[in-house]
């Protein structure tokens, strides 16, 4: 520093100096002894003269350096010592305090500074990792008393005694904003939200079937009696604006109360029964955190939606980013009308007419209902005039019998394709029809699923939160029994007897079997009609039973599955396969189990040749299959499920699937 300063403040006559030496030198050698001495005697005196300047330069120069220094300390250490904020400079070591200004040690009830105590000893709620995290405010905001801090802050090297000590120890410097006034007011206004509902008698048509036009507004005055006395002390409005659904608009503050009980108006309708015996129900769709009642009001429309696509008697809460379930836990309710068949059977014909090709595919895994399915829309295309075809993996499905069966007929010599094969066809006027499920993930090609601007979907899987978003047309019935059920439904309205060759018929039959396990689960009247049509169009139930056989191999499979079985809890029977299975053992497993006396639901889990873990559940009781399996990424419907958990292991997925039974047991 000091020669810095030197050279700062150095005049610069040196050279000066030294070229009238040099000229001295030069008129002594030319022989001017006088005038030389003269130059000599000028230069000494300059050189002379230029020192004593210099020196006193230098001191006026340390001096001035010296009082503005002291001036910037001072001016620095008044600020901190009276900055408006409370700060605390601490040891990141040890977060032991070295220095706070009064208004830190005043905040903690404290006359006078307390250094050398770790921070977390007067603020129990602070913590410094995230300094060392590199970011300049605490995650969250510090309660000290009554009042809440916002702290802000950076780490700082402190100054040794030389150059090697310099920077080896690192201090925490904090500054405490008190954002009491503003938390408050944000709480307030978070909790002032408006949330809207949409209430709706989601089994009107079958309450209200017979009754005379005084039983129904009396029946109804019950059901609205119920909702009201629900929404009272919530300080909304309530509002009934058609025969069955009602409006509740509503604060937030009061959300929490509301999932904390699980949306009990969902039980509590069911007190109103009609002279038939049927109990009212309740589909519920909630909107929040919407930009305003508009968008709160299509989030509770979406809402309301996705609670009747999964069976209704439910409640389900649509925020800007996802969807969240209640109830849901019995069985569909409503009924089916073939109003919607021929409506959807009337605008499908159009879609196809209006298509150059269509392709029909189903999920991964292929299953004899997913199959069965296609091969009735391809019927249907084939009486339309429009070429159709079947997507399908040739290796990993579940109905190579079924398959080969087609084949084995003119009408499906070369109706199978490939995914990739298929991609290859596809043009801008293709339509996909997705059968058997309705999920983007699980379909037999997802990239072919995006590539396709023309998509509709024939399904009966409850809807989870995901699900094929814009298509042209979805016939949708979680009531329905299979997809070939609602194939069967448009086939009636679409084709003739004559239109309908055997093997398709069988393969319809097959699917409605399988789904149904040979007609004793999740039947309706429908289902049966279904079943009839497929008889008389000549359908033989001995040739779909020998579609659903399996050899011997499999058959020793299923038995040593069943033979590690175990009872879980009351009425759940669990069995676990350290070694990979075929899909269909594994489903076949699982309804054997439900055999077992006492046994109201059955989950069997296996390790995939892909490294993860497979579950198939089944239930014929209380216990909601798809409810306990969607908590693993899966889906299906309350009495037949299935999930795919990639990159896990066994036991991993045996402890999540044992505590989402847990979880929907002890709820």
């Amino acid at each position: 520093m000091n020669n810095k300063l030197q050279k700062l403040i150095a005049p610069g006559t040196r050279l000066f100096l030294l070229l009238m030496a040099l000229f001295a030198a030069v008129t002594y050698l030319q022989g001017n002894t006088r005038l030389a001495i003269a130059e000599g005697g000028v230069t000494l005196v300059l050189a002379v003269y230029s020192f004593a300047d210099f020196r006193i330069r230098r001191k006026k120069m340390m001096e001035y350096i010296e009082n503005v220094t002291y001036d910037a300390d001072s001016a620095k250490n008044n600020t901190l010592m009276h900055f408006p904020l409370p700060i605390v400079v601490f040891r990141m070591s040890d977060r032991k305090i070295i220095w706070g200004n009064q208004i830190f040690f005043s905040l903690l009830g404290k006359d006078r500074p307390t250094v050398d105590t770790p921070v977390e000893e007067l603020v129990p709620e602070f913590r410094a990792k995230w300094l060392t995290e590199g970011k300049s405010h605490y995650p969250g905001l510090v309660p000290i008393g009554e009042r809440k801090y916002q702290i802000h802050g950076n780490i700082v090297r402190s100054r040794g005694e030389d150059v090697e000590d310099a920077g080896r120890e690192l201090m925490g410097i904090t500054y405490w904003v008190d954002v009491t006034d503003y938390d408050r007011i944000k709480q307030e206004y978070e909790s002032t939200r408006p949330i809207i509902m949409v209430l709706v008698v989601d089994n009107y048509e079958e309450l209200m079937k017979n009754l005379t036009d005084r039983a129904k507004s009396d029946l109804m005055g019950l059901v609205e009696d119920r909702v009201r006395q629900w929404c009272e002390g919530k300080q909304g409005y309530v509002q009934r604006y058609d025969r069955d659904r009602y409006l509740f608009i509503f604060e937030s503050r009061f959300m929490q109360e509301i999932t904390d009980e699980k949306f009990s108006i969902l039980e509590t309708v069911h007190e109103v029964i009609n002279p038939s015996g049927i109990r009212a129900t309740l589909s519920i769709g909630v909107g929040r955190d919407g930009a305003g009642y508009e968008e709160n009001y299509a989030f509770a429309n979406l809402s309301l939606e996705m609670a009747l696509s999964r069976g209704g008697d439910q409640a389900v809460i649509k925020n800007r980013y996802n969807f969240e379930f209640f109830g849901g836990r019995g069985v569909e309710v409503g009924s089916r009308s073939k109003v919607r068949s021929r409506v959807t059977a009337t605008a499908l014909s159009e879609l196809i007419r209006a298509s150059s090709q269509v392709l029909v595919m189903g999920h991964k895994m292929a299953d004899l209902d997913a199959v069965g399915s296609a091969a009735g829309v391809v019927c249907i295309c084939r009486k339309l005039d429009v070429p159709a075809k079947i997507v399908v993996d040739p290796v990993k499905n579940t109905s190579a019998r079924l398959i080969e069966r087609l084949r084995s007929t003119p009408e499906y010599e070369n109706a199978f394709l490939t995914a990739d094969e298929a991609m290859v066809r596809a043009d801008s006027r293709t339509l996909l029809i997705v059968v058997d499920t309705n999920r983007p993930e699980q379909v037999e090609s997802q990239s072919l699923l995006e590539s396709c601007i023309r998509v509709a979907v024939i399904d009966h899987h409850r809807r989870a939160t995901s699900y094929i978003q814009n298509a042209a047309l979805t016939f949708h019935e979680p009531r329905a029994s299979s997809a070939s059920e609602l194939v069967s439904e448009l086939l009636q309205e679409l084709a003739g007897p004559r239109d309908v060759t055997i093997a398709e018929a069988e393969a319809l039959l097959a699917g409605l079997v399988l789904d149904t396990k040979s007609f004793t689960l999740r039947t309706s009247e429908a289902t049966f009609d279904a079943a009839a049509f497929l008889r008389r169009l000549g359908a033989d139930t001995l040739s779909a039973k020998r579609l659903m056989q399996s050899d011997m191999s499999h058959t020793v499979e299923r038995c040593g599955i069943l033979q590690g079985a175990r009872i879980y809890r009351e009425g759940v029977a669990l069995a676990v396969c350290a070694t990979a299975q075929d899909r269909v053992v594994a489903a076949q497993a699982a309804d054997e189990l439900l055999n077992v006396s006492e046994v109201t639901a059955s989950f069997v889990l296996y390790a995939t040749a892909e490294g993860g873990v497979a579950i198939s559940g089944r239930s014929i009781g209380p216990i909601n299959a798809q409810l306990v399996l969607e908590k693993l990424g899966g889906g299906g419907n309350q009495s037949a499920a299935g999930a795919q958990v990639p990159d896990i292991s066994l036991e991993e997925a045996e402890r999540q699937l044992c505590a989402s039974i847990d979880a929907y047991l002890d709820t």
